[in-house]
């Protein structure tokens, strides 16, 4: 066991020692050089990421769903966790509004957006939405990578493998094996993240230098206040009141998965740490792989506080007020743009264009936003896989489940 921890460990220090030095490397390479010889690195790494995420999500999905025996046990773990993804994601925004309206990050900015463009993104329609998340045909959506209509067809595949009882349980016996396949194979592409990390952080600070986030140093400094603060007010009161764990305990348990999403800015890399850790922390088989999978698209907390510091931003750009109206609109796009990602291209960057297209904010500031976006990513992304695992422990707490799986650390090897 202590071998276990020991190699864990070594991992995210691993990571950490390759952000540093990217860091440091980044600044003194030729950023032409660094595109040409050092991207193709960190590109290995998310192309490795991106291979087995799928594979993931399924399998992991539909044994959860189909390891939750009771069909009405299922309905009511499936109700809390959405509930409470749609909560905090709302709480988050908030907190990204309030402290972006304290600090006024636009207000007093004189970059220019004149000359800018920004690509025109239309907003889906709400019933669009919907009808989008579920597949016409589910293998172009596994091949196209279609991550929502995935979810769907996973979970409706592992509730209805559930009606057929017995009959059913060498079918959720393989999507068990192949679940645990996939954290193992997840398991051994991660040692290469260190060099991934170094050459994706060493390129970005090449092409944009640490002088870039000077000028919009109060929109990342709004970011992070109101991310901190999530974590603060919202996070630790639940694991200290509902999950009743020790925070201590908490934040060690997910120092792993953070520091992936934190380097990477992939959700999907951080994925199966994050399932290892939630069991470890205490939650239930079932109930991890279910709502780690399904929150790692649909439960983007960080980015909810990313939008409401963002269009306050915008807004003050162009001396727009925004009316309290306005505001709640910010508030509900937001909530609802997390759940449709998957059918808009560009993630957290393109979302908040759709939030700004409701309240009337020209796009071209999206440009001026992206120069410091991979930094506000690495906040926001972390945020969004420590949400999920929250999430996990406290539905296996509200089902009186919490700890009554001991954890095998060969589960997480």
């Amino acid at each position: 066991m202590a071998k276990s921890k020991s190699a864990s460990m070594g991992l995210a220090m691993q990571m950490l020692i390759g952000l540093v030095l990217g860091v440091i490397v980044g600044m003194f390479l030729d950023s032409q050089f660094a595109t040409t010889y050092v991207k193709p690195f960190g590109d290995l790494f998310i192309r490795l990421i991106r291979m087995v995420v799928v594979p993931l999500v399924f399998a992991t999905l539909v044994a959860g769903a189909a390891g939750i025996s009771d069909v009405s046990k299922l309905g009511r773990v499936a109700i809390k966790t959405l509930v409470i993804f749609m909560l905090t994601s709302a709480i988050a925004v908030i907190f990204g509004l309030l402290i972006a309206n304290i600090i006024d990050p636009g207000i007093g900015l004189t970059l220019s957006t004149e000359g800018l463009k920004a690509a025109q993104v239309k907003a889906p329609s709400f019933v669009q939405t919907l009808l989008d998340i579920v597949p016409i045909n589910p293998m172009e959506a596994f091949a196209k990578g279609s991550i929502l209509q995935i979810i769907f067809f996973a979970i409706m595949f592992g509730f209805c493998l559930n009606f057929l009882g017995e009959k059913g349980r060498p079918v959720y016996h393989f999507f068990d094996i192949v679940g645990n396949l996939m954290i193992h194979m997840t398991q051994v592409v991660m040692r290469y993240a260190p060099i991934g990390v170094f050459a994706l952080m060493a390129v970005v600070v090449s092409q944009h230098g640490l002088a870039v986030l000077l000028p919009l140093g109060k929109l990342i400094l709004a970011s992070f206040i109101a991310t901190a603060l999530l974590v603060i007010l919202i996070y630790i009161p639940i694991v200290m009141f509902i999950i009743r764990i020790p925070v201590a305990d908490y934040f060690k348990g997910i120092f792993e998965p953070w520091l992936i999403a934190f380097t990477t800015c992939s959700s999907a890399a951080a994925m199966a740490a994050n399932l290892v850790a939630s069991r470890r922390l205490g939650a239930t088989n079932s109930i991890a792989s279910f709502a780690v999978p399904l929150g790692n698209t649909i439960n983007m907390n960080g980015t909810a506080v990313y939008m409401g510091v963002c269009a306050v931003f915008a807004a003050q750009i162009y001396d727009l007020p925004l009316t309290m109206g306005d505001q709640v609109i910010v508030v509900i796009t937001g909530v609802l743009a997390a759940v449709g990602t998957a059918g808009v291209p560009g993630a957290g960057l393109i979302m908040s264009t759709l939030v700004f297209t409701q309240i009337g904010i020209p796009l071209e500031v999206i440009a001026l936003i992206a120069g410091v976006d991979r930094v506000l990513d690495m906040i926001r992304t972390s945020i969004n896989v420590v949400g999920d695992s929250t999430t996990a422990l406290m539905v296996s707490r509200m089902e009186g489940e919490l700890g009554s799986e001991p954890f095998n650390e060969d589960e997480g090897k």
